[in-house]
């Protein structure tokens, strides 16, 4: 397995490796509430060729009042070995805006210690722009055996981003846009407040993009990080308004060769809410 694999394909690659036997496609889009979109029915309507739908609501803990945190092993290996996702499959994420909540399911798989996932760059939109096929017929995928192996170093709380902020042993870098960071846009959940958390860092995730939507080369994109502040020789923490883009900064890091990258799961919704966590806008 390349390295190359474990982070990024083309569409090119995809086409060129969808009937291999040891290779899994994932649908893993989501919406964000406001946007009234059925990402289940937009991916019943066309799909790549076997492709499984990956729900990040409904494969989460669904106990917590929190958006789609991460949820217990057990409950994450049943439910991708329904999907026929496993030990042995390469496993090539992708969703339907091109690059938003499939580096989500991919970190998600790396958490749980599968590391043959790559994100297909460019997504959906791309793989239609060229032309290539897309079908709706109903996959009913074989169950496959999911070993998992947690990552506590791929993730982090409240707690430890409280006790963050007195040590400054990590950087804190967010994904949100720049309006939502200062606390001049408000948030689209209600009930949160505006801002950012003290000494965090911003590089909005859209500023890893080209513009058709691929991400950037490695050095573009280091430049990006670097330019938002970040020292490469110090620890980040990714964090966002829910920690799905916050995992298109992760996927940005892997790729430019920072392995000390963690993703604040519960993000903006949970330190945005009234409560003991200090805010900081401007």
């Amino acid at each position: 397995m390349s390295e190359k694999f474990n982070s990024v394909v083309s569409t090119e690659w995809l086409a060129d490796h969808l009937d291999a036997p040891d290779v899994r496609v994932v649908d893993g889009t989501y919406y964000l509430p406001n946007e009234n979109k059925d990402a289940r029915a937009l991916y019943e309507e066309a799909h790549i060729r076997n492709a499984v739908f990956f729900d990040i609501d409904d494969i989460s803990d669904t106990d917590n009042p929190l958006p789609h945190m991460i949820p217990s092993d057990i409950k994450f290996a049943s439910k991708v070995r329904k999907l026929g996702l496993g030990d042995g499959n390469r496993i090539v994420v992708y969703d339907q805006r091109g690059l938003f909540s499939a580096a989500r399911v991919w970190w998600m798989f790396r958490l749980f210690g599968h590391k043959d996932v790559a994100v297909l760059d460019g997504g959906l939109p791309k793989w239609l722009s060229e032309h290539r096929p897309v079908d709706d017929n109903t996959v009913h995928p074989g169950e496959r055996h999911f070993t998992p192996r947690f990552n506590s170093f791929l993730i982090r709380d409240k707690e430890q981003l409280l006790r963050n902020i007195e040590t400054g042993k990590e950087q804190v870098l967010d994904a949100r846009a720049s309006g939502r960071f200062k606390g001049e846009a408000p948030e689209p959940r209600a009930g949160i407040r505006s801002g950012h958390i003290p000494d965090s860092f911003n590089l909005p995730f859209t500023d890893l993009f080209r513009e058709d939507g691929t991400l950037k080369d490695t050095q573009d994109l280091r430049n990006a990080f670097e330019k938002a502040g970040i020292d490469y020789d110090k620890p980040v923490v990714t964090s966002c308004g829910s920690g799905v883009t916050a995992a298109v900064l992760s996927l940005g890091l892997e790729l430019t060769g920072h392995k000390k990258t963690s993703l604040y799961d519960g993000s903006w919704s949970e330190w945005g809410q009234e409560g003991d966590t200090p805010v900081v806008t401007g």
